[in-house]
C-alpha cells in the first residue's frame, strides 16, 4: 500500500490534482448517487482528468458522460478481472499514478480492486463505516460530521474532504435514440405512470410491495387520473412473474408490459419521459430522481432518510418507522444507521391508501417537484 500522507499533500480548491480516480463499481442507484460528487469535482477542478472505475453492468448508464475516462470492471471474471484492470490502468498512466483515488464502495471486491491502483492519496470512508477492511487499504478517511446522512450525502464528504463545496445536479444522459424507441410505444397524449415493481431480483427480497397492491394503483391511476400505466423491470424471472401477476389482477387498467423489453438506455428513456414513477428501493427509483421525474417510493425494510429518493423524499411513503418499532422494538433515532427489517411483511404494512394519498399529491398542480 501506499505510505501515509501528511496534511500538506492534501489538494484544495486552489490547487487541483492532476488527475483523479473515483472507484464505484455498482450498483445503478449508488451510481446515481455519485454523479453530485462527480459534478462538484468537474466544477471546482475543471483540468483534472477523471477516470472512474465502474462495473460492466453499470457502465452504459454513464456512458455518455462527457470528460470522464471509464475502466470497466468485470466481477465476474474472478482474478483475471483484477488483472485485467491493472493492465487498463498501466496503459493509461503509463507507469505514473493518480493524485487521488476516491474509495467510494464499502466492499471486499472493491477494496481488492483499489490495491491495483496506484495513488497517492487513497480516500475512503469515515472509520465508522470503513466495513469490509477498506480501512486497510486506504491513507485517508472522510471526515463527516454525523454518519446519519444519507448515501448521496455521504458521497459529497469525498470531494468536502478537499473543501470542494457539493454541487447538486446530476446532468444523467438520456440517448435520443432510447426516447424515441420508447416515444414509440407509449400514448403521448396521456399521462404517463411507470410502475418498477421488483427491487433486487432474489427469492429472498425484503423491499418489495404486493402485486395486489400494484395492481390496486394501476387500477386507481388509470381510472382517477387517466393515466397510461407501463410496468418496468430486468429480465429475472421473477420480475417478469411478477409483471404478468400485476397484469392478470388489474380490473381497469390495461398496464403496457415493458418487463425485460428495454435496454438500460431505455429505462432510462422511459424514467425520463414518465410523470410519475412508483417503485421500492431499487436503482430505477433513484435514476428517476436524478432525472428529476417525480418518484413515490415506498419503503418499509430500509430507512428512507438513508436511501430514499434524493430529490422526491417528500414522495415517499414510509412505514419504516413502524416496521422498526413492531419487529425490532427499536426507534429510528435508536437503531444502528443502516438498520434494515427483513421480513418480506414488513412491506406489507404499506397500503393502497397511503400510496393513492402519495399519487394524489404528486398529481396535483399545486405540488412542485424539487
Amino acid at each position: 500500500m501506499t505510505p501515509p500522507m501528511t496534511s500538506s499533500a492534501i489538494y484544495s480548491p486552489a490547487s487541483a490534482p492532476q488527475r483523479l480516480c473515483l472507484l464505484r463499481l455498482s450498483a445503478l442507484g449508488d451510481i446515481t448517487h455519485v454523479l453530485p460528487t462527480l459534478r462538484t469535482l468537474q466544477r471546482h477542478w475543471p483540468q483534472t482528468e477523471i477516470t472512474w472505475i465502474i462495473g460492466k453492468g453499470e457502465y452504459p448508464l454513464v456512458k455518455d458522460i462527457e470528460n470522464v475516462n471509464f475502466i470497466i470492471f468485470d466481477k465476474k471474471a474472478g482474478w483475471r478481472g483484477y488483472f485485467a484492470l491493472k493492465k487498463q490502468i498501466r496503459r493509461q498512466l503509463q507507469g505514473g499514478a493518480f493524485d487521488i483515488l476516491l474509495h467510494m464502495q464499502l466492499s471486499l471486491r472493491a477494496s481488492l480492486a483499489s490495491a491495483f491502483i496506484p495513488a497517492r492519496i487513497k480516500l475512503g470512508f469515515d472509520r465508522n463505516r470503513a466495513k469490509d477492511l477498506q480501512s486497510l487499504f486506504c491513507n485517508h478517511h472522510i471526515q463527516p460530521a454525523s454518519i446519519r446522512q444519507h448515501v448521496l450525502d455521504s458521497f459529497l464528504e469525498f470531494p468536502r474532504y478537499f473543501s470542494l463545496e457539493p454541487v447538486l445536479e446530476w446532468q444523467l444522459p438520456v440517448s435520443k435514440e432510447a426516447r424515441q424507441a420508447i416515444a414509440q410505444q407509449i400514448e403521448g397524449e396521456r399521462k404517463l405512470l411507470v410502475i418498477n415493481p421488483c427491487a433486487v431480483a432474489k427469492a429472498k427480497n425484503w423491499r418489495n410491495w404486493t402485486d395486489e397492491g400494484y395492481a390496486a394503483i394501476a387500477d386507481y391511476a388509470s381510472e382517477k387520473h387517466d393515466m397510461q400505466v407501463v410496468l418496468s423491470g430486468g429480465s429475472n424471472p421473477l420480475e417478469i412473474q411478477t409483471a404478468e401477476n400485476i397484469m392478470a389482477l388489474c380490473q381497469k387498467a390495461r398496464p403496457l408490459n415493458l418487463v425485460a423489453r428495454t435496454s438500460l438506455a431505455e429505462l432510462v428513456a422511459l424514467l425520463d419521459l414518465a410523470d410519475l414513477v412508483l417503485a421500492p428501493d431499487t436503482g430505477p427509483l433513484h435514476i428517476a430522481s436524478a432525472l428529476n421525474t417525480p418518484v413515490v417510493g415506498l419503503f418499509a425494510s430500509t430507512n428512507p432518510d438513508r436511501a430514499g429518493p434524493y430529490n422526491f423524499q417528500h414522495c415517499v411513503v414510509n412505514k419504516y418507522p413502524q416496521a422498526l418499532l413492531k419487529y425490532h422494538g427499536l426507534s429510528v433515532e435508536d437503531a444502528p444507521w443502516g438498520k434494515r427489517v427483513k421480513t418480506a411483511e414488513a412491506m406489507r404494512l404499506i397500503s393502497a391508501d397511503d400510496v393513492r394519498q402519495k399519487i394524489d399529491d404528486c398529481m396535483s398542480p399545486s405540488e412542485t417537484p424539487l
